[in-house]
């Protein structure tokens, strides 16, 4: 009986020590900086379709804009069509320079839902990118605005300056969503994702950055 309860004791001891070391060898999640300049990769929760495409965006409009987030409860420009692209399995890059660089180009006056508009300063000689938005038909477009801090709708009649600072369109799904246009012109710079595992996003209830872009 004796040795019957020293085994189980030592039992006992044996799982509680595992039980510890797999405990600690979970990862803490870096406390939320402003600005987080890691990039937490989403999860694929949907098929790449334009349906998804309006829910996603859908649940997106009206959150707050945070440089450097790409979601769930904060973005900046290019980390909500990160988001919205990576939401659906679509591997685009971070950063709308980038981005800009993916897809089809396509001339403004063929756009459709889905596409990606992209923008710099109102010099037509400059072809730096520093914005993107999502079109979605009849001169209308979703993006997360700096200027508006917060994800939003805008039309180009209604704020022609964005029509002056218009860069490149480009594709990533075609018409009939089929064929996926995620070719590059030129070589893509790399960067190194991460996950909520390993790092903090802005939540809702954390305070806003006095200034949308920091120096």
């Amino acid at each position: 009986m004796k040795n019957f309860l020293y085994t189980m004791m030592a039992l006992l001891y044996t799982l509680l020590l595992f039980s510890g070391c797999s405990e600690s060898q979970k990862p803490v999640p870096k406390p939320y900086s402003y600005p987080n300049y890691d990039i937490i990769k989403p999860d694929t929760i949907c098929k790449p379709n334009r349906k998804n495409i309006q829910e996603l965006l859908d649940s997106y409009l009206g959150k707050p804009y945070v440089w450097a987030e790409e979601g769930p409860d904060a973005f900046d420009c290019s980390g909500l069509t990160y988001n919205i692209y990576g939401s659906m399995g679509m591997d685009i890059p971070r950063v709308a320079r980038e981005q800009a660089k993916m897809g089809k180009k396509v001339p403004f006056e063929q756009l459709h839902y889905g596409d990606l508009i992209f923008f710099g300063s109102t010099n037509k000689r400059s072809t730096r990118i520093t914005h993107v938005g999502i079109y979605l038909g009849g001169g209308w477009f979703a993006h997360a605005s700096s200027k508006d801090r917060k994800v939003t709708i805008s039309h180009f009649e209604k704020e022609p300056v964005y029509a002056e600072r218009m860069k490149v369109c480009r594709r990533y799904m075609s018409r009939d969503q089929r064929a996926k246009y995620m070719n590059c012109d030129v070589p893509l710079r790399k960067m190194k994702t991460t996950s909520t595992a390993h790092t903090t996003p802005w939540k809702a209830g954390m305070r806003l950055p006095k200034k949308a872009v920091p120096h």
